[in-house]
């Protein structure tokens, strides 16, 4: 098993950033003929919390990577050994396989709206249908449960850091676009937004 996650867990965000930010962001700015990637780079708060996204997603590459080429070193370190079970780990597989699948369905069905950040600059279509029929935000949903399956399979406290510092990104984000949303669409995100949950409405 420890060396099926050792190869398995950098690849698997080696594939989830190629097809999901890299392939998709290809796709989208084909389509829209400019860089879908709108993370301000200026001094505000909204500029250093996408900055913080980039650290944090440049440290977990580092991270799965030290891991595949020291497993040795990196394997025993700071584990939460109460976690380490094959039944809790092969959970966290499937987390991750179901995560990164539910993303990409969710960015194709965003279709051209689909941005990495906030585009004040173009207005986009307010989408409802499929995924977002159950989550607000269905992308931010998949990355967090991506990180609870990375937890579940390599049990660490580097790992779990990741997910309380990716969870706490991620809700400063779907705020900062809600309140952008919310501006932008008025009482149809109002009504959208009563509807359905931010994160996941089981109905």
């Amino acid at each position: 098993m420890a060396d099926f996650i050792r190869f398995f867990i950098p690849f698997y965000f080696i594939i989830f950033f190629l097809v999901s930010f890299v392939g998709i962001s290809y796709r989208v700015a084909k389509q829209i003929g400019k860089n879908p990637n709108v993370l301000p780079k200026d001094d505000s708060a909204y500029g250093l919390v996408g900055f913080y996204f980039k650290l944090v997603l440049f440290a977990l590459f580092i991270y799965v990577i030290l891991l595949l080429f020291f497993p040795k070193d990196i394997f025993p370190a700071f584990k939460i050994n109460v976690l380490e079970y094959n039944l809790i780990q092969y959970t966290g597989l499937v987390l991750m396989m179901m995560a990164l699948i539910w993303v990409v369905i969710a960015q194709l069905q965003m279709k051209n709206s689909w941005r990495i950040g906030i585009d004040s600059t173009t207005k986009t279509d307010l989408v409802t249908h499929g995924l977002f029929r159950f989550s607000r935000n269905p992308i931010f949903l998949g990355m967090t449960i991506s990180l609870i399956g990375f937890c579940l399979v390599f049990p660490t406290v580097i790992a779990l850091a990741f997910f309380l510092i990716g969870s706490i990104l991620i809700q400063i984000q779907i705020r900062l676009e809600e309140e952008y949303l919310l501006k932008e669409h008025g009482q149809i995100y109002l009504t959208y937004k009563m509807r359905v949950k931010r994160m996941l409405s089981l109905y």
